[in-house]
Parts: C-alpha cells; sequence; structure tokens
C-alpha cells in the first residue's frame, strides 16, 4: 500500500486559509489533516465547525478529523454532516471506546483511535479490528511545530505487531515532527500515513516539500514489497 501524506491544516496560514487548501487539492498530498482542539483536554484552541464546514467546501480530498477534546461523543453526528471522512477519538477521553467506534461508524464515517505518546499500543489489542486508523502521536498533542519523539518507532512496531496477529486492516498514522529525515524510517516500521504541519506549510514550495515526502514514501513500499 502506497504511504499517504496528510499535511496538517493547523499550520496553514488562516489568513490565506483557502489558498492554502487549494495548494493541498493541486499537490500529492492525499488527506487533510484537521485538528479540533477545545482547550480542555489539550491547552490549546483551534478552530471549530464554521471552519471545518468552509474547509470541506473547497477541499477535495479524504477529510480526516482528529479530535482533541473531552466527552467526543456528543459531536460525532455533527462532524459527520460537517462532512468528516474519518473522524478520530483519543483513547484518554473515551470512557466507552467501542461503543464511540461503532456510533463514528453508524454515523457513517471510518473510525480512529489516537494514541497520546505515554499511552501503551497494548490497551488497543481487544478492539483493534474495530479500528480503521490508529493516529500514533510523536508529539504531546496540543501545539504544531514540536520535535518528535523517538520512541514512536517502537510504538509503531508493536502496533504493527497487534494488526498482524489479530489479520485487522488498521492503518497506522504518525502524527507530529514528522520531516524527510525520518518519514522512511517511519514507513520502514509499519506506518500507512504521515501527518506534516510546520514541514510542510513553513517551507518555501510546500507542493515541492509534499512531493519530497511522497518520493521518499514511495522508494521505502518499493522496497518493502
Amino acid at each position: 500500500m502506497n504511504t499517504k501524506i496528510a499535511p496538517s491544516i493547523l499550520a496553514a496560514d488562516f489568513a490565506n486559509l483557502q489558498r492554502d487548501i487549494e495548494m493541498v487539492n493541486q499537490s500529492e498530498a492525499d488527506w487533510f489533516h484537521i485538528d479540533i482542539m477545545d482547550g480542555v483536554f489539550v491547552p490549546n484552541i483551534s478552530f471549530g465547525m464554521p471552519v471545518l464546514k468552509a474547509i470541506n467546501h473547497h477541499a477535495n480530498k479524504t477529510i480526516d478529523v482528529h479530535l482533541m477534546i473531552v466527552d467526543p461523543d456528543r459531536y460525532i453526528t455533527t462532524f459527520a454532516e460537517l462532512g468528516a471522512d474519518i473522524l478520530t477519538v483519543h483513547y484518554e477521553a473515551c470512557t466507552h471506546l467501542h461503543r464511540t467506534l461503532q456510533a463514528i461508524k453508524n454515523a457513517g464515517m471510518k473510525a480512529g483511535v489516537a494514541l497520546n505518546p505515554h499511552t501503551n499500543v497494548s490497551l488497543l489489542e481487544d478492539v483493534i479490528n474495530d479500528i480503521d486508523l490508529v493516529c500514533v502521536m510523536s508529539v504531546n498533542p496540543g501545539f504544531g511545530g514540536q520535535s518528535f519523539i523517538e520512541n514512536t518507532y517502537k510504538k509503531v512496531r508493536q502496533l504493527q505487531e497487534i494488526i498482524a496477529d489479530n489479520n485487522a486492516t488498521t492503518l497506522i498514522e504518525i502524527d507530529g515532527g514528522v520531516t524527510n529525515k525520518n518519514a522512511q524510517e517511519l514507513v520502514k516500521c509499519g506506518a500507512n500515513v504521515l501527518v506534516a504541519g510546520s514541514y510542510v506549510f513553513k517551507s518555501n514550495d510546500p507542493i515541492e516539500t509534499i512531493r519530497d515526502l511522497k518520493e521518499i514514501t514511495r522508494s521505502e513500499n518499493i522496497h518493502n514489497s
């Protein structure tokens, strides 16, 4: 499977949001990664429903929504109506994770689970067949531009083993600090989706930066096949 690149819109220029959305549309990126933060689950507030609605109006690729909020169950139907294709909730925010996953799927979306850096991947073993995507946080959630946490490689390998042992089709997404320096190794460990924010949007040529990431992962995919 070809690795997917998902630029994180949190790092876009909000004064020129439509321009940046069009840039992603025209690039080799596969998904839009949208972080929704409530200032409670994480110490930051991002955008909410009106901005997501505006993004969806211009985006022509998969909308991958990452909820960094408490009580995500209250908003599942809302995000489905706003056009989310994938809805990811945090393991740490869900008391009844299996029920939440079923509710996301019943609303017509793919169900994702995000893990904070301190959360062990083994906690997902009992529900791995119900999860379409696991988002491994490779930085502490809440702010863009942080440094990549090296223990992520080990977590990805462990998660890949759990997926294989259970004959699951779950995708592994890496969120935080992804650059051309670690993309190849992440794919080698088993990552399927790479989220890149500041690295893409703060570069001199975002389209070229995305193309570069695709090329790096493409060569690793060929090597693995």
